[in-house]
């Protein structure tokens, strides 16, 4: 299932970047710590154009701790690029990006030289809470569901930093289609524009993979799962959602799952890994390599046929 996701508001804000990046100083990208590489928007990082860019791994306190110092290393390969993991539940913490941003910019966040940064990132991801934490006073919107913020914003901000916020953005097409499903399981796509079955059955086949135990200490399986299905089968039948005929109601259960995996009540998780999406990325430029060949060759077909008739 491919999940897409693209209000018009969005395609207006991607407008608005490229509009003020000449002016902008710093970037500030926020992503989600249990899917630093799905939440990377790869539009900010061509509009960036080189300019210093500091990463918040948002939502550590619900990601792999272990995991996410891996994604902080990888991330800051990168030319220019600052990785920092962050809670929103630490505002002391919040508070040190002032601090961290001014060192990446040396020579301004003064009177005469203030410096304006950019703040973006997907739906959903803590953005606007993040600004809220560092005014110190209530500016953004903020909800618990994607796509709060509608229109730009600008916030003037201690030590002469003023923040450009934007709404929230995703990107017309997913080339990684698990990149896809692993938003909408972490509640950056609104959830009208996917399928919670398909979306659940994802994220029961990767947790069975790599965090067994945190699924037998939540639920008290004796015995896991041998698939997703059955996993999802097993947890509707102990949480009672069944319909007529005892049968299990997927799209119930599904919510359970993705909820228990939203709040943090499986455990600390991390749905992806730099190795893992590099292999994925590999997968899927080859498909799209083999739909790109097959169209060329229909073309050509089509061509030929053409030229045929008109003997």
């Amino acid at each position: 299932m491919a999940i897409q996701w693209y209000p018009g508001h969005m395609h207006k804000a991607q407008k608005q970047i490229r509009e003020v990046m000449p002016n902008v100083d710093l970037v500030i990208e926020v992503l989600d710590a249990r899917i630093p590489y799905s939440s990377n928007n790869p539009l900010v990082e061509d509009l960036r154009a080189g300019k210093p860019c500091l990463k918040i791994l948002n939502k550590s306190d619900l990601a792999d701790p272990q995991r996410t110092a891996i994604w902080v290393d990888y991330l800051e390969q990168t030319h220019g690029v600052r990785a920092l993991p962050m809670s929103q539940q630490k505002a002391a913490q919040i508070q040190t990006l002032l601090e961290l941003a001014r060192t990446m910019v040396p020579g301004r966040g003064t009177a005469d030289k203030p410096i304006t940064t950019l703040i973006c990132g997907i739906p959903n991801v803590g953005k606007s809470t993040l600004i809220n934490t560092l005014a110190g006073r209530i500016i953004a919107k903020t909800g618990n569901e994607p796509a709060v913020t509608k229109a730009q914003q600008k916030i003037r901000l201690e030590g002469y930093i003023t923040l450009l916020d934007t709404p929230g953005i995703l990107w017309p097409k997913f080339d990684n289609e698990n990149s896809g499903y692993r938003l909408a399981a972490t509640g950056a796509v609104k959830d009208t524009a996917m399928s919670y079955d398909d979306v659940a059955a994802f994220t029961a086949e990767y947790l069975l993979a790599e965090y067994p135990q945190l699924l037998h200490e939540r639920y008290g399986w004796e015995t896991l799962p041998r698939d997703e299905i059955e996993l999802l089968e097993m947890l509707g039948q102990q949480r009672g959602c069944l319909v007529r005929g005892g049968h299990v109601d997927f799209t119930k259960v599904a919510t359970i799952l993705l909820n228990e995996l939203r709040d943090g009540t499986l455990g600390l998780i991390t749905l992806e890994m730099p190795e893992q999406v590099a292999e994925e990325e590999q997968h899927f430029a080859a498909l799209q390599a083999e739909k790109e060949a097959r169209k060329k060759t229909q073309e050509q077909q089509r061509q030929a046929k053409a030229r045929k008739r008109r003997k």
